[in-house]
């Protein structure tokens, strides 16, 4: 496979999907996004999503606004986090989405140069838990000038921090290679699922899958669990709508899977409250 005509390996955009869970967990969830995407581990605790990427190499969307919308639909109905990293010929960046809380982003253009708030590296920090003190010093440096460094070598900076955190991803699946390579890379790792819509019927059985199985159960349960399943139901409708006025993928998925959520969670709730 190769670049997308006109593109090289150094303007080609990209993106990957950093999840805190196991990818028994993540796999689900994902197929409700309606695209193509290779899953595989990327350390104990951690999952990650490769995208096949079709709204922006059809140039529907850029990548940055369709990441953020996905990272913000996989996070808000999951009791993990969720890390969008994204490249392109203009800047490169992270997202990082944690339930219903604000979204927390940081860029870098081309040449490197900060495009960001250092209030939001530390907001980053704080949420995944990295160490106030020697992370935090890491994660400064990112936001100071550095001639040396461009845009993708910034986001390899990022990732070299993570570490410590548990992110251990597969050779040759890191920031600056194109969609195509980073699949190649991601389907020969070993477990790598291919995650893609099989309807609603197969998404929405294999969502009860997780939620009876996959040790959340407790989760879905109580009063502040239907409180967050109406609170999801709310705010996907007008988001889905939204989204759709828009035309913009990511966002339609995050109104989608909220519905989703939050219908699911009330009737979960429902079944299982005698239990």
């Amino acid at each position: 496979m190769s670049t997308a005509p006109g593109e090289s390996s150094v303007t080609a955009p990209g993106a990957l999907l950093l999840c805190r869970a196991h990818p028994e967990s993540v796999g689900p969830a994902a197929q409700l996004l309606r695209e193509r995407m290779l899953l595989t581990g990327a350390g104990p605790e951690w999952s990650v999503l490769v995208p096949e990427g079709k709204p922006w190499r059809h140039g529907a969307e850029p990548v940055d606004r369709v990441l953020t919308g996905w990272a913000s639909a996989l996070a808000v109905g999951a009791p993990w986090p969720v890390l969008a990293l994204w490249w392109d010929a203009d800047h490169s960046g992270c997202t990082l989405a944690s339930g219903f809380r604000r979204t927390v982003g940081y860029e870098w253009l081309t040449n490197g140069t900060p495009v960001g708030e250092d209030e939001a590296m530390r907001t980053f920090a704080a949420r995944l838990g990295l160490d106030p003190v020697l992370d935090m010093q890491s994660l400064e440096q990112l936001t100071k000038p550095d001639p040396a460094a461009d845009a993708r070598a910034r986001v390899r900076g990022l990732l070299a921090v993570l570490t410590r955190a548990g992110v251990m991803l597969p050779a040759g699946l890191g920031p600056g290679e194109p969609t195509d390579r980073l699949r190649e890379v991601a389907r020969i790792q070993p477990g790598a699922e291919q995650i893609e819509w099989s309807g609603w019927r197969a998404a929405v059985r294999a969502e009860l899958d997780v939620m009876e199985g996959g040790g959340l159960a407790s989760w879905f349960r109580g009063e502040k669990a239907r409180a967050l399943a109406t609170a999801e139901l709310a705010a996907g409708l007008p988001l889905t709508a939204w989204g759709v006025r828009r035309r913009s993928a990511g966002w339609i998925a995050a109104g989608a899977l909220l519905v989703i959520h939050g219908a699911l969670g009330l009737a979960f709730g429902q079944l299982r409250a005698f239990d």
